[in-house]
């Protein structure tokens, strides 16, 4: 089991992964800007559980005591929120779900100029930390409860060691989890969300999301 901190930990998404990790078992951090609602969040988790698995602290301390850190942010505070935690998170693993929507076009591919979000996230902490692109396809309403996931997990990172670790994470959670490759494909996962947010609108109450086949399990 890991310790997990999840920076932006009271959003939807990161408090559905939230959930799910603690659910495997996994030490869980909720990060936030503000301590108190994470404190809230953990709290939460701990009284479903009914165990002390979660808690909540402000961002730069939740991303010191984690073992990997996953980063449940919006694209316009990307970079600011990285390079206040630049330090915390050397030496780490960082699970980038970032998704570079620009509204209020959200359902249009609009990738950055350096190609995904996650990218940036490894141009802006440096090669000390292995950063992992996962998670952007998975409808963060699907993740409370205890309902199967329905969809698979692409897993991209220039470091095979870390895509594993996350990939163990992932499924230990629930979800079918795949190694997809390099960093530079986090392109196409980025892009799928906005895919994906395109078919939710046409069938409102969906949840859709991406599955690989002809691989068998």
């Amino acid at each position: 089991m890991h310790t997990i901190s999840i920076i932006g930990g009271t959003g939807s998404l990161g408090s559905g992964l939230a959930w799910r990790f603690a659910q495997a078992g996994n030490k869980v951090i909720i990060g936030s800007r503000d301590a108190e609602r994470a404190a809230e969040t953990a709290a939460d988790i701990n009284s479903k559980l009914d165990k002390d698995i979660a808690e909540g602290m402000d961002n730069l301390s939740a991303a010191e005591a984690g073992e990997i850190v996953v980063l449940t942010i919006k694209f316009n505070h990307q970079r600011s929120t990285l390079e206040q935690l630049h330090d915390a998170v050397q030496g780490k693993i960082v699970v980038d779900t970032t998704v570079p929507l620009v509204p209020p076009k959200v359902a249009r591919v609009q990738l950055p100029p350096e190609g995904s979000a996650s990218i940036i996230t490894q141009q802006i902490l440096g090669e000390n930390v292995r950063v992992v692109s996962a998670f952007q396809n998975i409808a963060a309403d699907s993740l409370p409860g205890d309902a199967p996931i329905n969809c698979d997990v692409l897993v991209t990172g220039d470091k095979k060691d870390a895509r594993e670790a996350v990939v163990q994470v992932a499924r230990a959670s629930g979800m079918r989890a795949w190694h997809a490759g390099p960093i530079a494909n986090s392109v196409a996962a980025e892009a799928m969300t906005s895919l994906l947010i395109h078919l939710n609108k046409q069938f409102p109450g969906a949840h859709t999301g991406i599955k690989i086949t002809g691989i068998p399990d």
